[in-house]
Order: C-alpha cells, then structure tokens, then sequence
C-alpha cells in the first residue's frame, strides 16, 4: 500500500468527525442491539426505529464499510465484531460514549475557536451552565455520562490492581467516585477492606443501586458532599481518579488542600491521572487536554505540574507508579 501523502494524510484528519458522527447516529438508533440476534433488513431496522428506510441504509452501507456491521447480498445487516460493542449490554460496551461524544462533545468541539480566542469554557457556552451542574439537572445525561466514563476507563481498573498495592484491610475513599465501579472492584480485590464512596447527593443516588447489586452496602458507606468544601476524614487511602484534571489549578489546589486537611500522617493521597508527554511526542493525552479545556474547564498536567500542584496543597509526591493502562499512580503524603 502506497505511504499517504502529507495532502491525504491532512484531508483524513479534517473529515475526522464524519465516520464519529456516523456511528454517533447508528448508536442512538440502537442498532446493534436490533441485528445481536441475526441479520435484519434495512426496512426492519427503519420500522423499529422510525428511521426513515433510504437514509438508514445508507448510513449503515458507509458503516459497514469501515468494518462497523457487514451487509450481505440481500441489503440485511449483522454484526461485526466493533459493532459488537455498540450493543448497550456488552460488558466493554461503547455505545454510551458513542452517544456523549456524538451530542454534548461534538457541539462543544464545533466552539473550540470561541475557547481558543476566549479562555472561556465552551460547554458553558453552549448549555447555559458547568457539565456537572448539568448532569445533575438531566438525569438520562447524567446515566449516559457515568456509562460512558466506565467504557472509557473501566479498562484501567484491572492495570490499577496489577501496578500498585493497596493496604489490605484498608479504608478507602473514592472522591469523586462517581458510580462507584472502582470502589467496587477493589473492596473485591482487597475482601478485608472498607470503602467511602465521596460526591454530589445526585451522583451518590446514581450508585447507590451499584452498590446494591454487588453486596456491598455492609463495607462501603456512602457520604454525600462537595470536594470543594471537604472530604470525608478518617481514610487511610483517598483515591481521585480523574478527578483533578477537570478543573484549574485553583480549584485543583482547594481538593487537594481538602484532602490534606483530612489525611491522616500514615495515610496517602492518590491521584490517578494520565501524565502529559512533553516536546513532540504524539499521544491522546493532549487532546484530551483541549476536551478539558473545552468542557470542564480542566487541564491535564505534566509530572513537574503535578509535583507543584500537590507541593502547594502541603502533600508530597513519593512516587509515579506507571501501570499497563493509560493511567498512572500519582502517589503523596502529607508533609
């Protein structure tokens, strides 16, 4: 195959958001939850969806031509093995960050030029108020957005519990936990450990019913409040995973200082974050630094930013921890 030229290389790119928006669509209408059980005419999947028949088929011919469901001779669609994680039951499913990225992410990105130009958050713009105050206010948004960060992130649990040792009956609490997945897989992991999943009252009564359904009302407390006025005391581990890099140095330093003033002096700090490579080097972490920009407000940080954030919160960095996933271990300890 011949090497694409840097005209077709830049071409690719700018088109980017046509095949996202595509499958943005093919998601909304739950498709792939239609054909999980065979192949199905253009016309079935247009009756169930109230999709209009030739428009549908010719989004799931662009679809299927990229490797997202396969069409036969008889214009039926079926499965594919990426569009297997489009259907909403599938234990690594997509198919909630296929729709957040596709509505709320894909009209903020079309603002990135007022944030570049600005400094102000796009996403405040657009929707009249923070992502997170808007979440709490749309509860189906808010359901969406809790699955669509498990899709995204459930995969770094399993290399958090390979690259790092929790103390065994420790007490943890998640700040920010948001619906809990992780709590829950280390109270599993660790069986001798205890939990405090930490957030706002609309968060918490999302997770309750997860927490439920594990078993594990008896070892996990749920403690409702904002991160910016405390966070609960007592925990020998507090764990924020992506939680720092949604917001500024200001807001990042006042959690921080908030876990400080809670920490004990044998306790550690975690911040689970992704650490941002410097000079040239190409990584997803830097646009995902412009999605922060552009949402919450946030940043993501390099190692030396990370050390002076938590310097200036009286913590001190005793060590990275790399893991096989995205994330890293960003270990400290009170002064």
């Amino acid at each position: 195959m011949a090497e694409e030229s840097p005209r077709d290389v830049l071409s690719r790119l700018i088109s980017g958001y046509q095949p996202s928006q595509a499958i943005y669509v093919a998601a909304k209408l739950e498709i792939a939850d239609l054909v999980k059980d065979g192949p199905r005419s253009v016309d079935d999947l247009a009756a169930a969806t109230g999709a209009h028949a030739a428009s549908l088929y010719r989004l799931l011919r662009a679809l299927a031509g990229m490797g997202i469901f396969a069409e036969d001779d008889e214009r039926r669609f079926s499965l594919t093995p990426p569009a297997e994680l489009l259907c909403r039951d599938h234990p690594e499913s997509q198919y909630a960050f296929a729709v957040m990225m596709g509505e709320e992410h894909y009209h903020v990105w079309g603002d990135l030029f007022f944030t570049v130009e600005t400094g102000q958050t796009a996403f405040d713009r657009i929707y009249g108020m923070p992502i997170f105050e808007f979440l709490s206010e749309n509860p189906e948004k808010g359901r969406i957005f809790d699955a669509a960060m498990t899709g995204i992130h459930g995969r770094e649990t399993q290399p958090l519990l390979d690259a790092y040792d929790f103390p065994d009956a420790a007490v943890i609490a998640d700040v920010g936990g948001g619906n809990g997945s992780v709590l829950i897989a280390l109270l599993k992991h660790y069986p001798r450990a205890r939990g405090v999943l930490f957030d706002l009252p609309p968060v918490i009564e999302r997770s309750r019913r997860n927490i439920a359904a594990e078993g594990m009302e008896d070892r996990c407390e749920l403690a409702e409040g904002s991160f910016f006025d405390s966070v609960p005391p007592g925990a020998d581990v507090y764990l924020l995973r992506h939680i720092i890099h949604d917001w500024d140095d200001e807001k990042s330093s006042l959690i921080l200082r908030n876990v400080r003033r809670a920490i004990q002096p044998e306790s550690r700090a975690l911040v689970l974050e992704t650490i941002l490579p410097p000079g040239n080097e190409s990584s997803p972490v830097k646009f995902l630094d412009l999605t922060m920009m552009l949402i919450p407000g946030g940043k993501e940080r390099t190692e030396e930013e990370y050390r002076q954030l938590l310097d200036c919160a009286d913590l001190h960095l005793t060590r990275i921890v790399p893991t096989a996933g995205s994330i890293s271990v960003i270990e400290a300890k009170p002064k």
